[in-house]
């Protein structure tokens, strides 16, 4: 997305007033833009499929199609849509389900307009945001998993390790790769080993794994 682009968004959720309280806050900004509307996962995989958006705000409890299957199947159709799974449930059942099925962010529908607003502009620049009660539970789980972790993260090459550091740091494929003084390309083919190597879905899984195994610390040390 181009910096002087507006934001494209797509709300997906079954309850017209709750669309319709999102677009009100939302339209009035000027760098985002309301390009559709979904009642149902099936009616938000097909307007993803045309209208490619860079941002897809999309509940979990809806008719025909949950938010979960929604939300992989938007990812098949438009891969460069980011999905932010805005919804009331916050029990493991439904958020580790969400982020396996490719979703950036996790956040719940009490936060506040202008949070949402940074949440959707961090997604469009593909940043993920996390409620804190998510958050806690998503570092929980993968924290049972430590030691089967750090025997995975030591099958990473050093420059492997330096990637993963840097993507834990919140820096872009463009930016590593002047880091490093190497190709973007190269920077692509290392992360894309890196998941591989580690069973992982995306870069905020990869960076959460950093996090998780003191990662950053260790290198800053």
């Amino acid at each position: 997305m181009a910096t002087n682009e507006k934001i494209s968004v797509m709300l997906v959720d079954d309850h017209a007033i709750v669309r319709s309280g999102i677009r009100a806050y939302l339209e009035v900004l000027p760098d985002i833009q309301i390009t559709a509307e979904a009642q149902s996962g099936a009616e938000a995989v097909r307007l993803a499929e045309q209208i490619a958006p860079d941002v897809v705000l999309m509940d979990l409890k809806m008719p025909e199609m949950d938010g979960v299957e929604a939300t992989w199947r938007v990812r098949q159709v438009s891969p460069r849509s980011q999905i932010i799974i805005l919804t009331s449930y916050h029990a493991d059942s439904h958020i580790f389900p969400a982020i396996k099925a490719g979703a950036l962010s996790y956040i719940l529908k009490n936060i506040g307009p202008e949070e949402l607003a940074s949440a959707i502009r961090s997604a469009a620049i593909g940043e993920a945001t996390l409620s804190p009660k998510v958050a806690s539970r998503l570092i929980g789980e993968w924290r049972d998993d430590r030691s089967e972790g750090m025997q995975d993260y030591l099958l990473l090459t050093d420059r492997e390790q330096e990637v993963l550091a840097l993507i834990a740091e919140g820096l872009s494929n463009a930016e590593i790769a002047g880091k490093l003084v190497i190709s973007e390309k190269t920077v692509k083919s290392h992360v894309s080993n890196i998941l591989s190597k580690l069973h992982l879905a995306d870069r905020t899984q990869a960076a959460v794994f950093a996090w998780r195994e003191g990662i950053i610390k260790n290198e800053k040390e």
